[in-house]
């Protein structure tokens, strides 16, 4: 089977890309795919996640899982999770300006990054339609102390909401948005 895994941070670097296409055997485990990376990975510790849960080397992958791959950093002593989910209605629907948005969201994360020294963050916003319960945005940061990961983690969520291109319709109206800031 083919699973594609997305690429971030120092991997996505080293790969000089985003994403790569790996060719598993039908009932491989996550350990098979951490074991596919392993040459790009080098001496990066590993973290993969699949469909957007963090996933345990035994877990079986299945045909059209999304994976992802991110490094962790023996410095984080604190890692923050955000999860944004749709709540009080059956669903949301989510629309973006995709390349402007995923342009936002990392400029977004890189001064996170820069701003609170966090070891690493993430974030991904979807587009679609969002079930109740669901998560439409889920951000990670982590840093060597808990106020810097909570911090960071707060800063991205709120400019993304703030800054990125992405309209969400509640009960067919499509809400509307904050101005984002304009100029230098």
């Amino acid at each position: 089977m083919v699973v594609h895994v997305r690429l971030f941070a120092a991997l996505r670097e080293r790969a000089g890309r985003d994403a790569i296409e790996l060719e598993l055997p039908d009932g491989a485990l996550v350990s098979d795919a951490l074991a596919a990376v392993d040459d790009l990975a080098r001496d990066l510790p590993l973290v993969l996640a699949v469909n957007r849960e963090y996933a345990a080397p035994g877990d079986r992958l299945a045909p059209g899982d999304e994976l992802a791959a991110a490094v962790r950093d023996p410095r984080a002593g604190a890692v923050v999770t955000f999860s944004g989910v749709t709540r009080e209605v059956d669903h949301l629907d989510y629309e973006a300006y995709a390349e402007m948005a995923a342009e936002q969201i990392e400029a977004i994360v890189a001064a996170a990054i820069e701003r609170h020294g966090l070891c690493a963050a993430a974030a991904e916003h979807r587009v679609g339609r969002v079930a109740r319960s669901e998560a439409s945005v889920i951000v990670a940061a982590s840093a060597p102390h808990r106020a810097a990961a909570f911090a960071g983690a707060r800063e991205i969520i709120d400019e993304i909401k703030r800054r990125a291109p992405i309209w969400k319709r509640d009960d067919g109206d499509w809400i509307a948005g904050q101005a984002p800031p304009t100029g230098p």
